[in-house]
């Protein structure tokens, strides 16, 4: 495993494969580690094909290194800056129309269900 390499190194690389997951990228001859999909861009990546290609050049941040594994954790999106995020505006609730009730109208509704309980509950025991 080479030592020249540490993690919150920022260096070029160049891509040697693509999965679903992520891409791999070689740091030197000897050297690769694994930019995960997470780690391409910011926001949603969902085809790594569509942002990386192989042989391409990038510049990447080393993340993390594990040295008995000989594992490098890269990232793409840690080299560029985050867009900047514009404040959403905020919907408007929207209240009912109201609607005036007259006590002398005929309601539906719960009330009705109200009324009808008391003869199912009559129709359910005339059954047993």
């Amino acid at each position: 495993m080479s030592t020249n390499f540490e993690a919150g190194q920022e260096l070029k690389g160049k891509v040697t494969g693509i999965q679903p997951y992520g891409a791999f990228v070689a740091l030197d001859e000897n050297t690769q580690g694994l930019v995960h999909i997470s780690e391409i861009t910011h926001g949603f990546v969902s085809d790594v094909s569509e942002h990386l290609s192989v042989g391409q050049e990038v510049n990447v941040k080393i993340l993390s290194v594990d040295e008995k594994a000989g594992k490098f954790s890269l990232s793409i999106r840690a080299t560029e800056e985050a867009p900047e995020v514009k404040p959403q505006p905020r919907k408007e609730r929207r209240s009912a129309p109201s609607k005036s009730v007259s006590h002398t109208e005929d309601t539906t509704g719960f009330n009705s269900l109200k009324d009808k309980l008391q003869d199912w509950i009559e129709q359910s025991d005339m059954k047993r």
